[in-house]
């Protein structure tokens, strides 16, 4: 499945409605075959929402939509109060558009981001979309209606890297939504010059709802597999330095290794979910994660 979708990882069809939604789906749909055979998501955790048709079953029960879609029976198993709000936070500052293999940053999240969502909705879950720079936010209430997936996508397409982020959280005061339990997903590289990112994630946490961070990072970035003398650029400000790859590489290490350790642990401290994918990560293993994150909600 992953090598069949990874060919569809083109900017043209990532960035058409069309496109990011056949991506989605076959995402969706061939996680959702696979978890057929097993029905088993990770250790000890139930994937009970679909389940294959058993002879004896009540045929009206049968989510023909799926069959269209895969060419297997399914069973749709939720009820009602176990729908959720899901809300994705995408960093939109202009550091997301670094790219690596021909894919950046916010292009990745955007594939993430709309099979997640697709997911959600199969679940019958509202979804909801922001994306922060201090140019621009984006705000999309969460709407449990199908059709709103297609408002969604197209507003996601929109979404591109710009500027830095937003230096106060004041509208995020009318943000929680206390009707209903919710999921959060924040997207983000965590890159910051001082606390504005960890204190926008910090003010989403509540007693009701899981608030998830999903860090963004290139191989390059993580490894520092550079060679000889090269000029790095500051995305958000434009500044450029110039370096000696192998003398840069150890320190660099260091400080990226200090840097992700205390952000992960400071998460952690305050009961946000933390989880790391690099740009070449199958996303499978987001949907598993929305999964796990999803069922401490219901």
């Amino acid at each position: 499945m992953d090598k069949d979708y990874r060919q569809l990882f083109k900017p043209h069809i990532i960035n058409s409605i069309s496109g990011l939604s056949l991506i989605a789906r076959v995402l969706v749909d061939g996680y959702l075959s696979g978890l057929n055979k097993s029905r088993r998501v990770g250790v000890g955790l139930e994937f009970s929402q679909y389940r294959g048709y058993e002879p004896g079953d009540d045929l009206r029960l049968l989510d023909w939509k799926m069959f269209a879609r895969s060419g297997r029976y399914y069973i749709k198993q939720s009820e009602i109060d176990t729908h959720i709000s899901v809300k994705f936070i995408i960093d939109a500052s202009k550091s997301m558009e670094h790219a690596e293999d021909g894919i950046s940053k916010i292009d990745y999240v955007k594939v993430l981001v709309a099979s997640l969502a697709h997911l959600a909705q199969e679940q019958g879950d509202a979804i909801g979309l922001y994306a922060l720079n201090n140019m621009k936010i984006t705000s999309l209430q969460p709407t449990i209606q199908k059709q709103h997936y297609k408002r969604f996508l197209h507003e996601l397409i929109q979404i591109k890297g710009d500027g830095g982020l937003p230096s106060n959280t004041l509208g995020f005061d009318k943000f929680h939504d206390k009707s209903r339990k919710e999921l959060v997903f924040f997207i983000t590289d965590m890159y910051e010059y001082g606390a504005e990112l960890t204190t926008i994630i910090k003010s989403l946490k509540t007693k009701r709802n899981e608030v998830v961070v999903v860090q963004i990072m290139g191989e390059k970035e993580l490894q520092f597999n550079y060679k000889g003398h090269i000029v790095f650029e500051d995305l958000e400000t434009g500044d450029k330095v110039k370096v000696d790859a192998k003398e840069a590489k150890i320190n660099y290490l260091k400080d990226l290794n200090t840097m992700m350790t205390t952000t992960k642990n400071m998460l952690l401290s305050t009961n946000i979910g933390y989880q790391l994918f690099m740009l070449d990560e199958p996303l499978g293993e987001a949907l598993q994660l929305f999964l796990k994150q999803r069922s401490q909600l219901i």
